[in-house]
C-alpha cells in the first residue's frame, strides 16, 4: 500500500509558547509530538510511505531531528495560515491521493488503521471527534452523510475536526483549485468548504472518538495529550 503523507509543520505555534517549533515539544513517553507522528505512520504503512513535512519557523530543528523525509519550505509561514502549507504540499505530490496532518496532533496509532481502507478506495475524508465541540476548534455538519460545513463558525455542530484528513486523488486538482482562492490567512478547511459548495467535493466525516486525537495548542492541550500516551 502506497502512501504519500504531508506533516504541516511551519506555523510559530504562539499559543503554546515554545522557543521551538511545536512539533519537537516533548511528550511524557520521551518522544516529541512529531515523532510519534512519524511513528504511527510507519506502523499504519510500512515500506510504501512516502513522507514529506512543510516547514517555516526555525526549520533547521526540524531538519536535523529528522534527516529522512522530504521537506517543502513555507517561507511566508509567519504571514500564512496552513491553507498555504497544504496548496504547496499537494502542487508538489506525486500522483495520486495524500494524507496529511496538522504537525501539532498527538493521536492512537489505531486512528490510521481506522482509515486505511478509505485511502484503499480513494475516498477523501477528514477524522473527527463527535464527543467533544469546542468553541476554538474547525467544527463540520453533514448532509447525507457527507460533510457539507466546515469551519470554526459552524452552528448546530456534529463534532470538530482532529486534524487528520485525506484527498482522492481524483479530487486533488478540484481541492489545489480551491485552496488557492483561499486567503492567505485561511485554515485550509476553508478550501475544503469552498470545493464542497462549489464542487459538490463528497468528504467523509471518520468518528475516531473511541480513540484519541488531540491538537496541542495550549498546555492544557498537552497535558490531555500525555494522559492518552
Amino acid at each position: 500500500m502506497n502512501v504519500q503523507a504531508v506533516i504541516l509543520a511551519a506555523g510559530m505555534g504562539t499559543r503554546l509558547g515554545r522557543p521551538f517549533p511545536k512539533p519537537l515539544t516533548p511528550l511524557s513517553d520521551g518522544r516529541t509530538i512529531m515523532q510519534q507522528q512519524m511513528d504511527n505512520l510507519h506502523t499504519a504503512f510500512s515500506d510504501g510511505l512516502r513522507i514529506t513535512t512543510v516547514v517555516g519557523f526555525k526549520l533547521d530543528l526540524i531538519l536535523e531531528a529528522f534527516p529522512d523525509v522530504s521537506y517543502i519550505y513555507n517561507e511566508a509561514y509567519d504571514q500564512t495560515n496552513t491553507n498555504r502549507s497544504l496548496l504547496k504540499a499537494l502542487r508538489l505530490s506525486a500522483a495520486g491521493g495524500v494524507l496529511w496532518m496538522n504537525g501539532d496532533v498527538v493521536f492512537d496509532p489505531a486512528v490510521l488503521e481506522s482509515v486505511r481502507d478509505l485511502i484503499m478506495e480513494e475516498q477523501s475524508f477528514i477524522c473527527v471527534n463527535t464527543a467533544a465541540v469546542g468553541e476554538e476548534e474547525v467544527k463540520y455538519t453533514i448532509d447525507d452523510g457527507f460533510v457539507s460545513e466546515l469551519s470554526k463558525k459552524v452552528a448546530n455542530a456534529r463534532g470538530e475536526a482532529v486534524g487528520i484528513n485525506y484527498v482522492s486523488a481524483q479530487d486533488k486538482p478540484v481541492l489545489i483549485e480551491r485552496l488557492a482562492e483561499c486567503s492567505e490567512t485561511d485554515y485550509f478547511e476553508r478550501g475544503i468548504e469552498i470545493a464542497i459548495d462549489k464542487d459538490a467535493l463528497r468528504v467523509v466525516p471518520v468518528d475516531i472518538g473511541e480513540m484519541f486525537a488531540v491538537e496541542v495548542d495550549f498546555e492544557e492541550d498537552l497535558d490531555r495529550a500525555n494522559e492518552n500516551l
